[in-house]
Protein backbone atom coordinates (compact mmCIF):
# COMPACT_ATOMS: atom_id res chain seq x y z
CA UNK A 1 0.00 0.00 0.00
CA UNK A 2 1.50 3.06 -1.15
CA UNK A 3 2.03 5.67 1.89
CA UNK A 4 -0.66 8.21 0.84
CA UNK A 5 -3.41 5.95 1.07
CA UNK A 6 -1.53 4.97 4.72
CA UNK A 7 -1.67 8.23 5.48
CA UNK A 8 -5.64 8.39 4.58
CA UNK A 9 -6.32 5.20 6.75
CA UNK A 10 -4.75 6.64 10.24
CA UNK A 11 -6.51 10.20 9.68
CA UNK A 12 -9.24 9.06 11.85
CA UNK A 13 -6.68 7.89 14.64
CA UNK A 14 -5.18 11.58 15.38
CA UNK A 15 -6.94 15.07 15.68
CA UNK A 16 -5.03 17.71 13.92
CA UNK A 17 -6.29 20.34 16.43
CA UNK A 18 -5.46 18.66 19.64
CA UNK A 19 -1.82 19.92 21.07
CA UNK A 20 -1.36 16.09 22.16
CA UNK A 21 -0.99 14.83 18.52
CA UNK A 22 0.32 17.50 17.27
CA UNK A 23 4.07 15.73 17.09
CA UNK A 24 2.17 12.19 15.87
CA UNK A 25 0.55 14.54 12.81
CA UNK A 26 3.72 16.37 11.75
CA UNK A 27 5.46 13.09 11.10
CA UNK A 28 2.60 10.91 9.71
CA UNK A 29 1.59 13.67 7.31
CA UNK A 30 3.89 16.16 6.94
CA UNK A 31 7.45 14.65 8.10
CA UNK A 32 9.50 14.09 4.40
CA UNK A 33 7.60 11.24 2.39
CA UNK A 34 11.14 9.54 1.44
CA UNK A 35 12.09 9.57 4.99
CA UNK A 36 8.52 7.97 6.09
CA UNK A 37 7.49 4.95 6.40
CA UNK A 38 4.04 3.98 8.26
CA UNK A 39 2.95 0.64 9.36
CA UNK A 40 -0.35 -0.16 10.06
CA UNK A 41 -3.00 -2.41 11.57
CA UNK A 42 -4.05 -4.29 9.67
CA UNK A 43 -1.49 -4.28 7.28
CA UNK A 44 -3.58 -3.68 4.57
CA UNK A 45 -6.77 -1.93 5.90
CA UNK A 46 -9.83 -1.92 3.70
CA UNK A 47 -10.56 1.95 5.04
CA UNK A 48 -9.79 3.14 8.43
CA UNK A 49 -6.62 1.54 10.12
CA UNK A 50 -7.14 0.46 13.89
CA UNK A 51 -3.44 1.48 14.70
CA UNK A 52 -0.06 3.01 13.34
CA UNK A 53 3.48 3.41 13.68
CA UNK A 54 5.40 5.76 11.88
CA UNK A 55 9.39 5.18 11.22
CA UNK A 56 11.32 8.45 10.67
CA UNK A 57 14.39 9.45 9.56
CA UNK A 58 15.45 12.27 10.81
CA UNK A 59 18.93 14.31 12.27
CA UNK A 60 18.65 13.24 15.61
CA UNK A 61 20.37 9.62 14.28
CA UNK A 62 21.51 8.80 11.29
CA UNK A 63 20.78 5.20 12.33
CA UNK A 64 18.62 4.91 14.43
CA UNK A 65 15.03 5.72 13.83
CA UNK A 66 12.41 8.15 15.18
CA UNK A 67 8.98 6.37 15.70
CA UNK A 68 5.30 8.05 16.90
CA UNK A 69 2.53 5.70 17.04
CA UNK A 70 -1.19 5.21 18.02
CA UNK A 71 -1.76 1.50 18.93
CA UNK A 72 -4.91 -0.25 19.05
CA UNK A 73 -4.77 -1.23 23.00
CA UNK A 74 -7.98 -3.03 22.81
CA UNK A 75 -6.25 -5.92 21.15
CA UNK A 76 -2.88 -6.67 22.83
CA UNK A 77 -1.87 -9.57 20.40
CA UNK A 78 -2.50 -6.67 17.31
CA UNK A 79 -0.63 -3.93 19.45
CA UNK A 80 2.53 -6.29 20.03
CA UNK A 81 2.34 -7.69 16.93
CA UNK A 82 2.69 -4.29 15.21
CA UNK A 83 5.18 -3.40 17.16
CA UNK A 84 7.44 -6.43 16.52
CA UNK A 85 6.74 -5.23 12.38
CA UNK A 86 8.24 -2.24 13.42
CA UNK A 87 11.21 -3.07 15.38
CA UNK A 88 13.36 -6.03 14.49
CA UNK A 89 15.19 -7.94 17.11
CA UNK A 90 18.29 -6.19 17.81
CA UNK A 91 17.29 -2.94 16.36
CA UNK A 92 17.17 0.36 18.79
CA UNK A 93 15.04 3.36 18.02
CA UNK A 94 13.85 6.58 19.53
CA UNK A 95 10.17 6.76 20.28
CA UNK A 96 7.76 9.75 21.97
CA UNK A 97 4.80 7.67 22.66
CA UNK A 98 1.93 7.86 25.42
CA UNK A 99 2.63 7.14 28.74
CA UNK A 100 0.07 4.36 28.89
CA UNK A 101 2.01 2.49 26.40
CA UNK A 102 5.43 2.02 27.95
CA UNK A 103 4.37 -1.17 29.85
CA UNK A 104 3.57 -2.66 26.55
CA UNK A 105 6.83 -1.57 25.24
CA UNK A 106 8.98 -2.86 28.04
CA UNK A 107 7.65 -6.01 27.44
CA UNK A 108 9.55 -6.43 23.71
CA UNK A 109 12.38 -3.81 24.56
CA UNK A 110 15.07 -3.10 26.54
CA UNK A 111 15.08 1.14 27.58
CA UNK A 112 17.97 2.62 27.30
CA UNK A 113 17.22 5.88 28.19
CA UNK A 114 13.57 7.91 29.09
CA UNK A 115 12.44 10.89 29.99
CA UNK A 116 9.06 12.39 30.86
CA UNK A 117 7.50 15.21 28.71
CA UNK A 118 4.55 18.22 29.52
CA UNK A 119 3.81 19.84 26.87
CA UNK A 120 3.06 23.40 27.17
CA UNK A 121 1.08 25.77 24.88
CA UNK A 122 1.49 29.41 24.05
CA UNK A 123 -1.65 30.78 25.25
CA UNK A 124 -1.61 34.46 26.38
CA UNK A 125 1.41 36.43 24.44
CA UNK A 126 3.18 38.56 26.57
CA UNK A 127 3.21 42.22 25.71
CA UNK A 128 5.82 43.20 23.02
CA UNK A 129 9.59 43.17 23.53
CA UNK A 130 12.40 44.86 21.52
CA UNK A 131 15.80 43.44 21.67
CA UNK A 132 18.43 44.99 20.06
CA UNK A 133 20.69 41.50 21.34
CA UNK A 134 18.29 39.21 19.22
CA UNK A 135 18.83 38.30 15.17
CA UNK A 136 16.95 36.35 13.52
CA UNK A 137 19.26 33.55 11.53
CA UNK A 138 17.01 30.77 9.62
CA UNK A 139 18.18 27.20 10.05
CA UNK A 140 17.37 24.48 7.18
CA UNK A 141 14.42 27.06 5.69
CA UNK A 142 12.69 27.23 8.90
CA UNK A 143 12.69 30.49 11.68
CA UNK A 144 15.54 30.66 14.37
CA UNK A 145 16.18 33.24 16.84
CA UNK A 146 19.98 34.21 18.38
CA UNK A 147 21.72 36.19 20.80
CA UNK A 148 25.34 36.75 19.68
CA UNK A 149 28.18 37.68 21.92
CA UNK A 150 31.74 37.86 21.78
CA UNK A 151 34.17 35.38 23.23
CA UNK A 152 37.98 35.57 22.96
CA UNK A 153 37.77 37.47 19.92
CA UNK A 154 34.78 35.06 18.07
CA UNK A 155 30.93 35.76 17.78
CA UNK A 156 29.66 32.84 19.39
CA UNK A 157 25.78 31.88 19.78
CA UNK A 158 25.20 32.50 23.19
CA UNK A 159 21.28 31.38 22.71
CA UNK A 160 19.56 30.08 20.03
CA UNK A 161 15.28 29.78 19.53
CA UNK A 162 14.60 26.94 16.53
CA UNK A 163 11.70 24.34 15.76
CA UNK A 164 11.92 20.61 15.98
CA UNK A 165 8.97 20.71 13.59
CA UNK A 166 6.05 22.48 12.02
CA UNK A 167 2.55 21.89 10.67
CA UNK A 168 -0.21 24.27 9.74
CA UNK A 169 -1.36 24.30 12.88
CA UNK A 170 1.11 24.04 15.60
CA UNK A 171 4.81 24.23 15.75
CA UNK A 172 7.31 22.99 18.12
CA UNK A 173 9.82 25.43 19.96
CA UNK A 174 13.47 24.60 21.30
CA UNK A 175 16.06 26.64 23.24
CA UNK A 176 19.26 26.35 23.31
CA UNK A 177 21.40 28.53 26.00
CA UNK A 178 25.23 27.95 26.68
CA UNK A 179 25.82 27.54 30.25
CA UNK A 180 27.60 30.40 30.54
CA UNK A 181 25.09 32.89 29.65
CA UNK A 182 22.66 31.52 31.65
CA UNK A 183 20.24 33.84 34.10
CA UNK A 184 20.66 36.85 31.49
CA UNK A 185 17.13 36.37 29.65
CA UNK A 186 18.69 35.67 26.47
CA UNK A 187 16.42 32.75 26.46
CA UNK A 188 13.53 34.09 27.47
CA UNK A 189 14.45 36.80 24.77
CA UNK A 190 14.45 34.00 21.66
CA UNK A 191 12.09 32.14 22.75
CA UNK A 192 9.72 35.71 22.69
CA UNK A 193 10.92 36.50 19.68
CA UNK A 194 10.13 33.05 17.60
CA UNK A 195 6.82 32.62 19.23
CA UNK A 196 5.57 35.99 17.86
CA UNK A 197 7.02 35.33 14.74
CA UNK A 198 4.65 32.26 14.50
CA UNK A 199 2.02 33.67 16.27
CA UNK A 200 1.87 36.28 13.38
CA UNK A 201 2.07 33.34 10.81
CA UNK A 202 -0.78 31.79 12.37
CA UNK A 203 0.75 28.56 14.05
CA UNK A 204 0.36 27.93 17.84
CA UNK A 205 3.72 27.70 19.47
CA UNK A 206 4.08 24.36 21.22
CA UNK A 207 7.40 23.64 23.93
CA UNK A 208 8.02 20.16 25.11
CA UNK A 209 9.88 20.18 28.85
CA UNK A 210 11.53 17.88 31.47
CA UNK A 211 9.05 18.59 34.78
CA UNK A 212 12.38 18.39 36.55
CA UNK A 213 13.76 21.44 34.51
CA UNK A 214 12.68 24.01 36.62
CA UNK A 215 14.40 27.45 34.42
CA UNK A 216 12.72 25.71 31.57
CA UNK A 217 9.48 25.48 33.05
CA UNK A 218 9.32 28.49 34.62
CA UNK A 219 10.21 30.15 31.16
CA UNK A 220 7.25 28.58 29.77
CA UNK A 221 4.94 29.92 32.04
CA UNK A 222 6.67 33.27 32.34
CA UNK A 223 5.81 33.63 28.50
CA UNK A 224 2.18 32.76 28.92
CA UNK A 225 2.60 28.79 28.01
CA UNK A 226 0.40 26.65 30.00
CA UNK A 227 0.16 22.72 30.32
CA UNK A 228 -1.86 21.09 27.89
CA UNK A 229 -0.45 17.40 28.44
CA UNK A 230 1.57 15.72 30.54
CA UNK A 231 1.06 11.75 29.46
CA UNK A 232 4.11 11.72 26.83
CA UNK A 233 7.42 9.97 27.05
CA UNK A 234 10.00 9.69 25.19
CA UNK A 235 12.54 6.77 25.35
CA UNK A 236 15.32 5.13 23.54
CA UNK A 237 14.90 1.42 23.19
CA UNK A 238 16.31 -2.03 21.91
CA UNK A 239 14.54 -4.80 20.66
CA UNK A 240 14.62 -7.70 22.67
CA UNK A 241 15.32 -11.45 22.12
CA UNK A 242 12.16 -13.33 22.43
CA UNK A 243 12.27 -16.24 25.85
CA UNK A 244 13.39 -18.86 24.57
Amino acid sequence: MALEARRRAIQPLLDRRHPADAMAVYYAFFHDANKTQILTWPPMPHNTAEGFITISRTGIDLFRPFMTMRLPLSDLEASAELLQMALPVGAEAFMSVPLSYEPLIRAFCDVLSEERLHLYQLTQMPEPEVNVLVTRADLDGLPRFVVKQVREGRRITAASANLNWLTTTYAEIAVNTRSEYRQKGYGRAVVRALAAHLRKHGRVPLYAVNPQNTPSVNLARGLGFTLVSDEEVMLEVRRRPPLR
